[in-house]
């Protein structure tokens, strides 16, 4: 085996340290678009690689989070189209939003995350299904409605109480 040129070493090193610092972010990024945990172990992955194989250049750390969003963003819907569903990047722009305010809060996440799983145990039946309808297949009201046999406004008012009893339960939990 030759010897690798120093500006490769550099960059792997750079890598290296990149992935270890944004890792744990662009995964729980993907859950909070609604991937499972496959899905998001596999599409950070592929994040990553795509990263390394474009012509990345770390500016600072906000900006590196920033991209390494929007190329597991770009995955995230390749995956979803290829599944038939019809996405744009606009239908995920309040989700970019909320996760910037969420995350950029403090450093609670994991314990947030762990609330939130537990929190979610809790929910079943009809409210389990608009919750997994909505957030991880990410279906509008009026699509949940014929698949659950509802009209689009009890779709949007079940949601709306089963989030304002996620958000009461993890509150209780914090």
């Amino acid at each position: 085996m030759g010897l690798m040129p120093v500006a490769s070493i550099d960059r792997r090193t750079t890598f290296e340290r990149i992935i270890h610092a944004h890792q744990r972010g662009v995964w729980r990024y993907l859950r909070f678009m609604g991937c499972s945990t496959a899905e998001a172990d596999d599409l950070t992955q592929e994040t990553f690689l795509a990263a390394w194989k474009s012509d990345f250049v770390e500016i600072n750390e906000t900006a590196t989070a920033g991209y390494l969003r929007t190329v597991a963003r770009s995955r995230f819907l390749m995956m979803v189209r290829a599944r038939g569903r019809r996405v744009t990047e606009t239908d995920f722009a309040e989700v970019e939003a909320d996760w910037v305010q969420l995350a950029g809060q403090d450093e609670s996440w994991d314990e947030r995350g762990a609330a939130l799983d537990d929190c979610l145990q809790q929910v079943q039946g009809k409210a389990r299904e608009v919750i997994d309808l909505n957030y991880r297949e990410g279906l509008r009201y009026a699509e949940i409605g014929d698949r659950l046999g509802m009209k689009p406004e009890g779709v949007r008012t079940l949601l709306k109480r089963v989030i304002g009893k996620l958000r009461e339960c993890m509150e209780r939990k914090l």
